[in-house]
């Protein structure tokens, strides 16, 4: 695909979201914003009785990449182990993503999956997502 169709993908994310909404309760609720541009996200998720994300939600205000990606990522989870989440790599996000992203606008996009594994690990653990 070339990358219009993954702009119009990006802006079609952010005008309607997926799995927009939270819940509760939920098995684990993580939110964080990225101070340089205001950004903030919060993800809720639910696991079944196998430890798999049964159902997963996001929350919060940003730039269409942050929001788009936290579509995007929801949407990939659904279904994991809480192991597959806590190794999620970012290169599989941002290929979600589609397009080229300057160093700015990569941590926008990488906000939902920093958020995501520091829920998922409990607590935030620096050395897991100091790389996001």
């Amino acid at each position: 695909m070339d990358n219009s169709i993954y702009r119009e993908q990006i802006i079609d994310l952010y005008e309607h979201p997926l799995n927009r909404g939270r819940l509760d309760p939920a098995d684990f609720s993580y939110e964080e914003d990225n101070p340089l541009c205001g950004d903030v996200i919060r993800i809720d998720a639910r696991l079944d009785e196998h430890g798999r994300i049964a159902e997963v939600a996001w929350s919060g205000e940003g730039c269409a990449i942050s929001q788009a990606s936290a579509s995007l990522l929801t949407e990939e989870i659904k279904g994991m182990s809480l192991d597959e989440v806590k190794a999620f790599p970012k290169e599989r996000l941002l290929g979600l993503i589609g397009v080229p992203l300057s160093m700015a606008r990569v941590k926008c996009a990488l906000l939902s999956l920093k958020v995501l594994k520091a829920g998922a690990y409990g607590i935030p653990d620096p050395e897991v997502i100091r790389d996001l």
